[in-house]
């Protein structure tokens, strides 16, 4: 037996139950590993709360690191004992965790446990905004929404090693330092940001914004692209976006709208393999900064939901089992 956390229907924080369970076992292309630390991502909160259908009892998350513990049938070029990050995991939040072997990504020896496991889902999604959903040249200018946040910190200091002109938005005076840190060249409120960034644009606006806060931004995100602009919609921290009438993008000069999930861009062995090693490499080297801004123990993954939905938390949310 081991510990996991258990929910037996949707709700608040309350209904994250830390229990005994069975032991997992890994099936035919599995590994099992021990985790040592495990993300916390806003899917984690819907799946929780009931906006994604789950069965129950359910047990949520997707990214850890851990080491392994045992191979299923047929898995090849992993060996027990191996230390790896995933965010392709089956019921994470856990002592014990199965992981397809294919969504198993060895974790440089430089990365501790918890920069490491902020890598896996929130480092991806970084990469392949600033690479594929909209390739960001140098000379470019975009937006990036709640840059203090776990992807908008990595964002940031990825869209700036590209060359390109960071407007950042945060809530608070000390989420604005921490933008800053991170390479934003002007950092904004929430309020009227659209109207200051043609401001800061001789009023043609931005090339892009990636937006993962959703409702409350979206209309104005689209208000702040110039012409054949691209608004990147990865996320709806505020909640889900009101539906679109196509032909405001054409009022709005020929705009483009797309709503991607990493999981689109993690198609093949090669493309995962090409966002991790960029990802890793430049964490280990210290090319890239990776903020953890809270530990919660497992048990206390009630408090760690709040505080991540009460917007207390900048950079990566961990729990340790």
């Amino acid at each position: 037996m081991s510990y996991a956390i258990v929910i037996d229907q949707p709700g608040d924080s309350s209904v994250l139950n830390y229990r005994e369970v069975a032991d997992p076992v890994a099936g035919p292309g599995e590994v099992l590993i021990r985790t040592t630390a495990i993300g916390i991502n806003y899917i984690d909160i819907y799946h929780r709360e009931g906006k994604y259908p789950v069965d129950y009892p359910f047990t949520p998350g997707a990214e850890a690191v851990g080491t392994i513990v045992a191979l299923g049938d047929g898995v090849t070029g992993l060996a027990v004992g191996d230390r790896i990050a995933t965010t392709e995991a089956k019921r994470a939040y856990a002592e014990l965790v199965v992981v397809p072997a294919e969504g198993a990504l060895p974790v440089p020896a430089e990365l501790s446990d918890d920069v490491a496991v902020a890598l896996p889902l929130q480092g991806m999604t970084a990469h392949y905004l600033v690479n594929s959903s909209f390739p960001l040249e140098a000379g470019q200018t975009c937006i990036v929404h709640a840059a203090a946040g776990g992807v908008g910190l990595l964002l940031t200091q990825m869209a700036k090693a590209k060359g390109a002109r960071v407007i950042a938005t945060v809530s608070t005076p000390e989420k604005e330092i921490l933008a800053r840190e991170a390479g934003a060249d002007v950092v904004l409120g929430y309020d009227d940001f659209s109207a200051q960034a043609r401001e800061l644009t001789d009023g043609l606006g931005v090339h892009v914004v990636y937006d993962g806060v959703g409702k409350t931004t979206f209309d104005s995100s689209l208000a702040a692209l110039r012409v054949r602009g691209v608004l990147v919609s990865f996320g709806s921290a505020s909640g889900a976006v009101a539906p679109l009438d196509v032909s405001r993008l054409a009022q709005g000069g020929s705009l483009t709208v797309t709503r991607p999930t990493l999981w689109s861009f993690l198609q093949t062995p090669e493309e995962r393999a090409w966002r991790w090693g960029e990802v890793s490499a430049a964490a280990a080297s210290g090319k890239l900064h990776v903020r953890v801004g809270a530990v919660f123990p497992l048990s206390d993954t009630a408090g760690a939901h709040d505080a991540l939905t009460g917007r207390h938390t900048t950079g990566k949310v961990v729990l340790i089992p």
